[in-house]
């Protein structure tokens, strides 16, 4: 488990090198003390700066705003086509019968409403 972690922090380079060296050296003390250093290490990361996630925003929003309606489009496109690529075949066969189900109900409505 110690490996593990010290291998997790040094991928995801989110700890500094000073800090995961006096982490590894908590972590030669005792199992107890791993744990709840690795339990600590682990809260850090998951609290986020919402001064960062605001700039964030703000840049995101500019970043938008200068582009035309094509580059925005083609920049979505590409971000769709990063995050499928997560996906296991089987997942995005099931998004995909997902999304035709759901068009079939949209056209089904649209019908309805223009027979009324």
């Amino acid at each position: 488990m110690v490996g593990e972690t010290a291998d997790a922090m040094n991928r995801s380079g989110s700890v500094n090198s000073a800090l995961s060296s006096e982490v590894l050296a908590i972590f030669s003390i005792s199992s107890l003390t791993s744990n709840v250093a690795s339990r600590m290490i682990a809260s850090m990361a998951a609290k986020k700066n919402p001064n960062a996630v605001a700039l964030g925003k703000l840049g995101g929003t500019a970043r938008a705003a200068s582009m035309s309606a094509k580059e925005r489009s083609e920049s979505a496109s590409k971000a769709g086509k990063a995050r499928s690529k997560k996906l296991s075949a089987a997942e995005r066969s099931r998004i995909a019968k997902l999304a035709v189900h759901a068009r079939e109900r949209k056209r089904k409505r649209q019908r309805k409403e223009k027979s009324e």
